[in-house]
C-alpha cells in the first residue's frame, strides 16, 4: 500500500465482542465498498481502563470484538480489494475521555505510575501488531489521541521500537485534533496523522498550521480521523458527539464538502479516514433523521463518493 490517495472509512470502531460475526456486518462492510467506492478501513479493537488513572489496560472484555472476529473481518475486507489499518485505541470505562489518560511524572510509592501503564500498552498493541503482520495488514496505528501521554518521549519511541520489531508494514501514530504541531516523535514514524476535526470556517487555517510539521518531517500526511454529526451546530463543533439537536443532514453535507474542498488543495495531504460506519447501519429510510457521524443514505454519502471517485 502506498501513502496516497487514502479513500477510508473506519468500519464498526470499538464493536463489542459477538458484534463483528454477525452476517449483518458483513452486508454492512459490503455496502461501504459499493456506496462510497472506499478503498480502505480502519478497525479500532477497544482496550479498557476502568479510570484515567488505571495502570492496566484490558482488551478480554465483551467490549472488544474477539481475535477471530477481527481475523475474520480482516480477511473479508481484504477480499472485496479493501486495504487495511489496524487502531487498537483505549477507553476508560468510567467515561473519562482517553486524552486524559495521565500520571505523577516523578514515580510516588504506591500510586499508579507511567512504568506500569506503558507495560500494559505495550503488551496490548504488541498484541494486535501480530494480528497485523501475520494477516498482511498493510497500516497500524499504535493509538489515538492520548494528549497526555504524548508528551512521554521515551516511552513512545521505545513502544515504536518493539513494534517495528514486530510488524513490517506501515507504522503511524493518531494525535487528537490541534496536536500536530506538539508531538515530537513523529520521526519515528512513517506518516503524521491526526483527528480532523475542525469547525467549518477553520479549514485553511488549520492546513496551513499542519503543513508546517508536515515540511519539518518530511513525512506523507493524513487524516486518520475526519467527520461530523447530521446535528444542527455540528458543523462548528464537529467532534462534540454529545450533540443532540435537531437532525441536519444537510449541515453535515456542507461540512464534507468544505473539508473535501479545503483538502484538495494541498497536495500534502494523502487521504481521509472518515468516521464513521457502522457495522449493523440504521435502515436507509431512517437517514434522513439519524444525528450521529454515520453518512450511509445521507446526502453526505453522495459528496463522499463524489471525491473518493476522483
Amino acid at each position: 500500500m502506498e501513502l496516497n490517495n487514502i479513500r477510508g472509512i473506519t468500519f464498526a470502531p470499538f464493536a463489542n465482542k459477538g458484534v463483528l460475526s454477525k452476517k449483518d456486518a458483513y452486508k454492512s462492510l459490503e455496502a461501504l465498498k459499493e456506496r462510497t467506492n472506499a478503498n480502505f478501513v480502519m478497525l479500532v479493537p477497544c482496550g479498557l481502563m476502568e479510570t484515567a488513572q488505571s495502570e492496566i489496560i484490558r482488551y478480554d472484555t465483551e467490549a472488544t470484538m474477539s481475535d477471530m472476529e477481527l481475523i475474520s473481518i480482516i480477511r473479508y475486507a481484504k477480499k472485496l480489494g479493501l486495504n487495511v489499518g489496524l487502531k487498537p485505541t483505549i477507553n476508560c470505562k468510567n467515561g473519562i475521555y482517553r486524552a486524559y489518560v495521565s500520571f505523577f511524572d516523578t514515580e510516588v510509592p504506591n500510586e499508579p505510575c507511567w512504568r506500569n501503564w506503558f507495560q500494559s500498552y505495550t503488551e496490548f498493541q504488541l498484541h494486535y501488531a501480530e494480528i497485523a503482520k501475520n494477516e498482511g495488514v498493510d497500516m497500524f496505528v499504535c493509538g489515538s489521541e492520548m494528549v497526555m501521554a504524548e508528551t512521554r518521549e521515551d516511552d513512545w519511541k521505545r513502544l515504536i521500537k518493539q513494534l517495528r520489531r514486530a510488524y513490517n508494514g506501515i507504522l503511524t501514530y493518531n494525535t487528537d485534533k490541534y496536536q500536530e504541531d506538539h508531538v515530537s516523535w513523529w520521526g519515528e514514524l512513517d506518516a503524521i496523522c491526526s483527528s480532523g476535526y475542525y469547525p467549518i470556517d477553520t479549514w485553511e487555517k488549520e492546513l496551513d498550521r499542519i503543513e508546517a510539521v508536515v515540511k519539518k518531517y518530511d513525512l506523507p500526511f493524513f487524516f486518520a480521523e475526519v467527520g461530523c454529526m447530521s446535528s444542527s451546530g455540528s458543523s462548528t463543533l464537529p467532534h462534540d458527539w454529545s450533540i443532540r439537536s435537531a437532525t441536519n443532514v444537510k449541515e453535515q453535507e456542507r461540512w464534507y464538502e468544505a473539508m473535501f474542498f479545503a483538502c484538495s488543495r494541498r497536495d500534502w495531504v494523502k487521504g481521509q479516514v472518515l468516521w464513521c460506519w457502522s457495522a449493523t447501519p440504521y435502515a436507509l429510510k431512517k437517514a434522513a433523521v439519524d444525528w450521529g457521524y454515520d453518512i450511509m443514505g445521507k446526502p453526505a454519502e453522495n459528496c463522499v463518493n463524489r471525491y473518493f471517485s476522483k
